[in-house]
């Protein structure tokens, strides 16, 4: 049977039988793979190590095309151990896998796995506020399920204008003229930023960038549990 070898990062791990584990894993050419890990609860495991959560691991395992694959051998790559330091963070990674594993399918983009990669990355520096690294993983989630706003006309067809105020209409994904309007030309410019920049790290350059992310982040996680549900 053929054994594959490839870089993987663990979604989600269920305890099975006495000593085995069965885990679900995220891979750049593979796309997502439902393991079982044979004897991994046990003491002396070789398996143990490389299915750590929060971490990028070299996995090797014998591909079936029915059912679970086995996986054969593990080696830790890259660990993220900060992200436990910290409750909050820690807490944010599980919803992170969590939501990973929903919103994709067994024959998912590589492009999820970078974005996960780097969305582990940033929770593991603790130079990073975990509000810019909500904000960015909220958009660009959004942006890779096709659910990015309107951040070039209003909802009336205009063109956002510079000394006008805003709402933000959730069922339009757009903004809409108000004269209380909680958002402005300030507000939209940092949106833009927020959701076409690779990393959340990129962020911490923009002047006022702590109030803007407290501003647009409940923003954010209401887009994606208008429109991802989750």
């Amino acid at each position: 049977m053929k054994q594959i070898t490839t870089r993987a990062i663990v979604l989600s791990r269920v305890t099975y039988g006495e000593a085995d584990r069965i885990i679900t894993i995220i891979t750049p050419k593979h796309g997502k793979i439902g393991l079982v890990a044979k004897g991994v609860r046990k003491v002396k495991s070789k398996l143990a190590g490389g299915i750590e959560l929060f971490a990028i691991n070299e996995m090797t395992y014998i591909a079936s095309k029915s059912g679970l694959s086995r996986l054969v051998s593990t080696r830790l790559q890259t660990e993220h151990h900060e992200i436990l330091q910290n409750i909050d963070r820690t807490m944010y990674g599980y919803e992170v896998l969590k939501i990973v594993n929903t919103l994709t399918e067994d024959s998912v983009d590589e492009t999820y796995f970078h974005f996960l990669a780097t969305a582990l990355a940033a929770l593991a520096d603790r130079q990073l506020p975990l509000i810019l690294v909500k904000l960015w993983f909220d958009a660009t989630l959004l942006r890779l399920s096709g659910m990015t706003p309107n951040l070039t006309t209003a909802t009336i067809g205009e063109k956002l204008q510079a000394d006008v105020r805003y709402s933000f209409v959730l069922e339009a994904m757009g903004f809409e003229p108000a004269s209380e309007g909680n958002y402005t030309a300030e507000t939209i410019k940092w949106l833009r930023l927020v959701f076409v920049t690779d990393t959340p790290k990129q962020l911490l350059r923009v002047v006022g960038h702590g109030d803007l992310a407290e501003q647009t982040a409940p923003l954010l996680l209401a887009m994606r549990h208008e429109h991802l549900r989750i």
